[in-house]
């Protein structure tokens, strides 16, 4: 998911609209909108799709005000359907307010159990009507208390944006799994999953929204508030191999920065002799660079992405990202023609992609091809947002190096170390590797109750 709030700033709307563009690669299958305007009337509309096909009829126009919230929705089986795309809008006595959410609870069971013992009625499968709920159970005078005691019975990885007639509250979990950062445009500001969203809104860089802290916003500035005495910095460290935009800086970190010097990495721990090094767009360009410079074998676009096609990982079922393999790629064969190839790729989750693609390579004449992941091996699930859902669909949860390599059908396979991931990051000193190495920086209260 990516989530964008705006405040403070005429026609939000608008800037909100831009923004998203800029997170679509965090999300495809829907996205929307929600606002305030000056007499506290809401304003809202989602779809399903991407944004240019969500709004298509002057609805961004309509959404008025100086203050809003939106998001692109991440694909996920078992939460789809427009019911699921935020922004969530809830009534209460003590004030309407939207929320819009990345990420995912791990003890979301616990929290439905709770609240439906206490008579809630649930209209989506969301963590953000979690959140609504829990607030309101809440409810006193002080808001921002009420939002800390909700997010304190909250374990995951996970950010919030919260719109009030008023206020804008933007949160993030105590173990900074999930990115989100604060700018500025002229005397408002701009809440985000990524900095590069800011770029197109023509805001300014402040800082990111630290582990575990609640960061409000209204006429009087910013106040922080920390929810919790307990925050670590652990970053997902897929979000830097894949999912950010190489454009976006994430807890001091540049993502493009990060995938180059884990390229280098890479081919000091599994170099190969090879004619050139070809990236799989988009994602791995950066690092198929670093693995050049380092190796001194030639960089080629050895691959062509057509454009208009979505990031066939995040599709909801398998047989969507299969199809999409060949939509998304060409080989250009009078460049792969011939030549050792060596392939770097961000991430192999189930293999399906790698194999049509090395299968792609050989028939456009390549004689060899050896793959290299700017990554370590992915054996466990991910529980913050990434939608692996069982071990039997990793490639590697149940196989070796070799037979790995034979599933996909490569000459030979090399990943990157955890210790080589973690020390490619600049900003973040322990990122969370649990799908590589199983360590879990929370409790998994779904799998414990099992």
């Amino acid at each position: 998911m990516g989530v964008l709030g705006v405040y403070g700033v005429q026609g939000a709307s608008t800037f909100l609209y831009y923004g998203l563009h800029n997170l679509q690669h965090r999300g495809q299958e829907g996205g929307g909108m929600a606002t305030f305007d000056e007499n506290g009337v809401s304003h809202r509309y989602r779809g399903l799709g991407l944004l240019n096909e969500v709004f298509t009829n002057g609805e961004v126009g309509e959404l008025k005000g100086d203050k809003g919230i939106g998001c692109v929705k991440y694909a996920n089986v078992s939460k789809s359907g427009l019911d699921n795309v935020g922004p969530l809008f809830f009534r209460h006595r003590t004030g309407d307010f939207a929320v819009v959410g990345d990420g995912n609870l791990v003890n979301s069971k616990q929290i439905a159990d709770y609240l439906e013992k206490r008579g809630t009625i649930f209209q989506t499968d969301t963590d953000v009507e979690l959140l609504a709920h829990l607030i309101k159970k809440n409810s006193n005078e002080d808001r921002v208390g009420n939002i800390v005691k909700a997010l304190n019975m909250m374990e995951g990885g996970f950010t919030f944006i919260i719109l009030t007639p008023n206020r804008m509250y933007a949160c993030r979990d105590k173990y900074g799994i999930k990115p989100l950062c604060i700018g500025r445009i002229g005397d408002g500001y701009v809440v985000s999953s990524e900095s590069c969203a800011f770029e197109i809104m023509g805001a300014e860089f402040i800082r990111d929204v630290r582990p575990g802290e609640i960061v409000s916003m209204d006429a009087k500035g910013l106040r922080s508030t920390l929810y919790s005495s307990y925050c670590r910095h652990r970053m997902c460290a897929m979000e830097y191999i894949y999912f950010a935009r190489p454009d976006s800086d994430i807890d001091g970190c540049n993502v493009h920065a990060y995938r180059k010097e884990a390229g280098r990495r890479l081919y000091r721990e599994c170099p190969v002799e090879a004619d050139i090094v070809v990236g799989v767009p988009e994602s791995s360009l950066s690092a198929a660079m670093g693995y050049s410079e380092e190796s001194g074998i030639p960089y080629e676009m050895g691959l062509v992405k057509h454009k208009y096609v979505g990031r066939t990982f995040i599709e909801p079922v398998q047989s969507m990202r299969e199809l999409g393999v060949k939509m998304k790629l060409s080989p250009v064969r009078s460049i792969v023609n011939g030549k050792r190839i060596v392939l770097v790729d961000d991430s192999i989750v189930r293999g399906t992609t790698s194999l049509k693609i090395v299968r792609l390579l050989r028939e456009a004449g390549a004689s060899e091809v050896h793959v290299r992941i700017a990554s370590p091996m992915m054996r466990f699930t991910c529980h913050y947002g990434v939608d692996t859902s069982t071990p039997e669909e990793l490639l590697c949860s149940h196989r070796s190096l070799e037979e790995a390599r034979i599933a996909i059908g490569a000459d030979s396979l090399g990943y990157l170390s955890p210790e080589s991931t973690r020390d490619s990051c600049f900003g973040c000193a322990d990122p969370c590797q649990a799908c590589f190495t199983g360590e879990y920086p929370t409790l998994l209260y779904d799998e414990t109750d099992e």
